[in-house]
This record gives structure tokens, C-alpha cells and sequence, in this order.
């Protein structure tokens, strides 16, 4: 195989695979906004202190990886059920913007707390994956890049089925729509609220013990709802499918960023792309349009 269709394909694959971290990460912010029409700047946060759980499991209690995982799982969407049930209930009613300062300051919160908890160290943890590769002739593949990517196309067909195939799912999909009308319906509002951001939290911690064995177990790691933020834009605000389309172009966009431009291109790509979708075309890719007569 020619060495310039070999390298545009080894960096298609491993854009996959940090798309579909972002695209999940995107998932999770457009559900809880979609349910509270607020923006969960501590979605990164959840994530973050997610991954150190996962290691203090995993590295601290020698749990096997896959009870740490499910141990991991329940307790981020405990947590998020919790902030949506306990703290962002009490500013219902309240203008848009007191909810997204509430979220800023719960991620400061929550920064704070892994900090004083773990230490500010970056570390990692290994997984039945580390250091295994798969080879397709000139191209390697490393086997945490397939699993990455298929645990998220399979969190994104069991989402789809569950919103629309089951009582839960579609009563999620109601309120989310019209809270006033699920309401008079029968539909209990605040507990399929909370659900939804329990289920959030869950996709969370999935991401933050995929992306840990690549990028650490580090408090940094918050930044990613960043750029998960950048996919939502690109993909269309609010649009689930939005979200995943966006979450894998963007990762694309920044591997051949990194090899095609110059240095420090590929950690700007993401605020360029946001920037730019903006300007250009606000409804994303596939958001619906918004018109007011003025």
C-alpha cells in the first residue's frame, strides 16, 4: 500500500477513536440540556473524577477492571442524579444563565475535591487492552482504539433503542419536549429528569476509563467537554445524531490537523472549529433552523 494512502488511513482510524470520545462526551451534554435546556459545564468534571475512581479501584483495591468499570458506572450516574435532583432542582424557574454558573461552580467543586482526595498526580491503570495491537498489513491499530470505538457505537444503538423503543425512553423524549404537557400526561417530570442525567453521568464515566489509559488519569482531563462542546456545535445544538457526526469529525479533524499543519494546529482545531461553525453556519450540520422575524 502506498505510504501517503497508509498514513491518511492510520489517522482516520485513531480520529475515530478520539471521536468517539468526544462524540460521547457530546451525547451526555445534549441529553442533559435536551432534559433541563441547561448546559453542564460539570459533565467534564464527572468525567474526570470518574477516571480517578476507576483508578483507585483498579490500582488502589486491585478490583479486576470490569467490576471497576460497572463499580465506576453506578456511582458517576448516582452522583449526577444527585446534583440534577438535589442542587439544580432548586433553581427551577430561574434564568438559564444561574444554571450554568450553578454547573461551573459544581465543576470547581468537584476539581477540588479529586484534587485534596487523590493529589494532583497524573497516573494510569492497565486494561485487558494495554499495549495489544492489531495489525491490517501496513496499518497498526492499537486494540483500546476498536474497543473505544465500538463501546461507543454500541452506548449510541442502545440509546436510540431505549428512547425509542421503551415506556421510559419515550417519556424522556416527552418531557424533553414539553415538560407542561408530559406533566398533564401523567408523566412524572422530575424523576425522568433525573434519569436522564443519571444516564449521562454513566456515558461520563465510560469516557473517563476509555480516555484515561491514552491521556492519564489527570485533572486536566475535565477539558474534553470542551471540545465535546465544539462537536455539539459543529454537529447542530440539541441534535443527538448531531452530536455523534460532530464528536467524529472533530476527532478526525484534529489527527490530520497534527500532521498536515503546523505545530500547535491540533489542540486548537476543536475552538477553530467552534469559531468558525459560528461564523459560517450556526445551525450546525444538523440542527434545525431557528428563524425570528425582527
Amino acid at each position: 500500500m502506498h505510504a501517503e494512502l497508509t498514513q491518511v488511513i492510520q489517522l482516520a482510524i485513531n480520529g475515530a477513536a478520539i471521536g468517539a470520545i468526544y462524540a460521547l462526551v457530546a451525547l451526555g451534554l445534549v441529553l442533559t440540556y435536551k432534559a433541563t435546556e441547561v448546559l453542564n459545564f460539570a459533565y467534564g468534571d464527572v468525567l474526570m473524577a470518574s477516571s480517578f475512581v476507576g483508578w483507585g479501584l483498579i490500582v488502589g483495591l486491585g478490583w479486576p477492571f470490569w467490576l471497576a468499570a460497572l463499580g465506576t458506572v453506578v456511582l458517576a450516574a448516582a452522583l449526577s442524579w444527585l446534583i440534577d435532583a438535589r442542587v439544580m432542582r432548586l433553581i427551577v424557574g430561574q434564568p438559564q444563565f444561574a444554571g450554568v454558573m450553578l454547573t461551573i461552580a459544581i465543576a470547581f467543586m468537584l476539581r477540588g475535591a479529586v484534587s485534596m482526595g487523590f493529589g494532583p498526580e497524573s497516573r494510569n491503570y492497565p486494561t485487558p487492552w494495554s499495549d495489544d495491537k492489531t495489525v491490517f498489513g501496513d496499518i497498526v491499530v492499537a486494540d483500546l482504539s476498536l474497543v473505544i470505538v465500538a463501546a461507543a457505537l454500541l452506548v449510541t444503538l442502545v440509546l436510540f433503542w431505549f428512547l425509542r423503543k421503551t415506556p421510559l425512553g419515550i417519556s424522556i423524549q416527552a418531557a424533553s419536549q414539553n415538560q407542561l404537557a408530559a406533566y398533564l400526561n401523567g408523566i412524572r417530570v422530575k424523576r425522568v429528569t433525573s434519569m436522564v442525567w443519571a444516564i449521562a453521568g454513566g456515558i461520563a464515566a465510560l469516557c473517563g476509563l476509555l480516555l484515561a489509559p491514552t491521556a492519564l488519569v489527570d485533572i486536566g482531563l475535565w477539558i474534553v467537554v470542551l471540545k465535546a462542546l465544539a462537536a455539539v456545535v459543529l454537529g447542530g445544538f440539541g441534535s443527538i445524531p448531531g452530536a455523534i457526526v460532530g464528536g467524529l469529525l472533530l476527532g478526525m479533524i484534529e489527527q490530520f490537523a497534527g500532521v498536515y499543519l503546523p505545530d500547535g494546529f491540533k489542540d486548537a482545531m476543536a475552538y477553530i472549529v467552534l469559531i468558525g461553525v459560528l461564523i459560517v453556519w450556526p445551525r450546525g450540520l444538523l440542527g434545525e433552523a431557528h428563524g425570528r422575524r425582527v
